[in-house]
């Protein structure tokens, strides 16, 4: 050992040798958990991406226009519990101030509770000052039962024009309407329902029904295949909202 260090050649030999392996270690050491790390969230990422895109990649959003009423939201209710479905329950005004507990059910139970005037009115046909009122005092009703105030409003009859727009807007309200129209106000059968319903259904689809408004037992009927069918399809199922 002595005879090495003595010798100031064979020093800067032994000293260039030490140093090259602890610079060569010490990369290899560095640089081995780097690629390990990146490789492995690589593929956590991907993973996590494709596990969850099938609950993301389709969905419907079901909306019920005219209630509350009785007995048919209630009936409505348990079927989506029982699917495990969500919906979007555009509300009457003066329904909800004769049914109260149902509106505050809807939304209990996870379910979207947006404005459809006071009246159900054509909104294009009516003064500024009725516009105001028929919104504005669906939303004190709907707020004292769910502690929201909606941002969506759905003109009845879907009549809306770019004054009714404007007005909703002015209010903090943004339009919404559908993209499927069951017709099942006009009771063509619960059959005819249900392929209305799916017919052209895709991914986004707004798929309009009601639970008030009339006698409303076939879209009862019709809602459990609409379900079944939409679940087997890979359809999940959200709420609306407005921003």
């Amino acid at each position: 050992m002595w005879f090495f260090l003595r010798s100031p050649a064979r020093r800067l030999t032994i000293a260039a040798v030490a140093v090259g392996f602890i610079t060569t270690s010490g990369l290899a050491a560095t640089a081995a958990p780097r690629t390990s790390t990146t490789s492995t969230t690589s593929t956590v990422s991907t993973a996590d991406t494709v596990a969850a895109a099938p609950a993301r990649a389709k969905y419907v959003y079901l909306t019920f226009d005219d209630g509350p009423s009785t007995p048919y939201t209630a009936q409505i209710l348990k079927i989506l519990r029982a699917y495990g479905a969500r919906a979007t329950f555009f509300e009457i005004g003066r329904n909800v101030a004769r049914y109260p507990s149902l509106t505050r059910r809807v939304y209990q139970m996870g379910n979207g509770v947006q404005n459809h005037t006071w009246s159900h009115p054509d909104l294009r046909h009516v003064s500024s000052a009725t516009f105001r009122s028929q919104v504005q005092k669906t939303d004190r009703y709907i707020r004292a039962q769910t502690g929201y105030t909606p941002r969506c409003l759905r003109p009845p009859y879907g009549a809306t024009n770019k004054l009714v727009s404007r007005r909703a807007a002015a209010l903090g309200k943004s339009i919404r309407v559908w993209t499927i129209d069951t017709r099942d106000w006009s009771r063509p059968g619960a059959s005819v329902i249900v392929r209305r319903a799916l017919a052209k259904v895709h991914s986004g689809s707004v798929i309009l029904m009601h639970d008030g408004g009339g006698n409303r037992s076939q879209t009862v009927a019709a809602l459990p295949k609409i379900l079944r069918t939409l679940k087997a399809r890979g359809y999940g199922f959200s709420t609306m909202s407005c921003t």
